[in-house]
């Protein structure tokens, strides 16, 4: 597999082409699936342990292949790993104040409006209005299925605060893996060696906080199918992710891929028989019009 000339300059190319725009559409949707099978797990931790873990067999059989990152994206590499556990405890810890419908949707829509200001203010891109609008109808349309759930007249600050905080870990990984990738020269080596180094800090923290957890997830096979099936789409979603950083601005390829809560709903509605209403059917078509009108922005 040939090593991809580094790109320093984090905006990748001028166009979102039609092959990085679909092959997102397709790691979202991946990433929606083993989000569904997160939440279908009673214990959320060993759901999401299972995940983590499930990353490796797929790591391990493709990392002969890939190259080594250059010594120059070690920094990001590790800083990195870091920031995905810090992304999966606060998701855990949202899951347990809050439902689904409200921090899943939180997390998601909030990151591309963090990942869009940092690379603006920092890093120097410059998003056309269209793009800007395109971002902030993903974002809108994401964001606006937290509201979904106060129809019942429930309100939970808490998880609220938690899902932001997820959503700051979401847009700091993103933004340092699409930087990262870009310095190691090789998308899929770089996330191949996150995956594992992210793999083993994860069962070291599990380990201590929660003893005992990791002995017992071998011996329940539905937890097994569970990080094997949600392991394999999520080493695969984030993979696609991190290559389409190397080809077009961060900020659109994090935006395009949070259209994943859409698949979401449909995995919930017709795998899962949730209720479908109105708010929840126009919440949907906003973000698929701010998909449409990303593609066409840089098109």
């Amino acid at each position: 597999m040939e090593r991809a000339a580094r790109r320093c300059d984090y905006a990748g190319t001028d166009k979102l082409s039609i092959t990085v725009f679909f092959a997102v559409l397709l790691a979202a949707l991946l990433h929606a699936t083993w989000n569904a099978l997160v939440k279908g797990g009673g214990d959320k931790h060993a759901s999401m342990a299972v995940v983590v873990i499930g990353h490796l067999p797929i790591a391990l059989v493709v990392l002969p292949f890939v190259p080594m990152p250059d010594a120059a994206a070690l920094r990001w590499l590790f800083a990195g790993i870091a920031l995905h556990l810090g992304y999966q405890l606060f998701l855990i810890s949202g899951y347990r104040v809050g439902d689904l419908t409200q921090v899943y949707p939180i997390a998601r829509g909030s990151a591309p409006l963090i990942v869009a200001a940092v690379s603006m203010g920092l890093l120097g891109i410059t998003l056309t209005r269209l793009e800007l609008l395109a971002i902030g109808l993903i974002a809108a349309g994401i964001l606006s299925l937290a509201l979904v759930r106060r129809a019942d007249g429930t309100r939970n600050s808490r998880a609220v605060a938690v899902a932001l905080g997820t959503g700051g870990f979401i847009a700091a990984y993103s933004l340092v893996d699409g930087i990262g990738a870009r310095e190691a020269g090789t998308a899929l080596g770089y996330w191949t060696w996150s995956v594992i180094g992210n793999a083993i800090l994860f069962c070291v923290w599990t380990a201590a906080a929660k003893p005992g957890l990791l002995r017992r997830l071998p011996g329940d096979m539905r937890l097994v199918r569970t990080g094997l099936i949600g392991g394999t789409a999520s080493y695969v979603a984030y993979g696609v992710v991190i290559w389409a950083f190397t080809l077009a601005p961060i900020a659109l390829v994090t935006a395009l891929r949070e259209t994943s809560i859409v698949f979401a709903l449909l995995i919930g509605v017709g795998v899962m028989g949730e209720r479908l209403d109105l708010a929840k059917v126009a919440s949907t078509m906003i973000t698929i019009v701010g998909a449409g009108l990303l593609r066409f922005a840089r098109g």
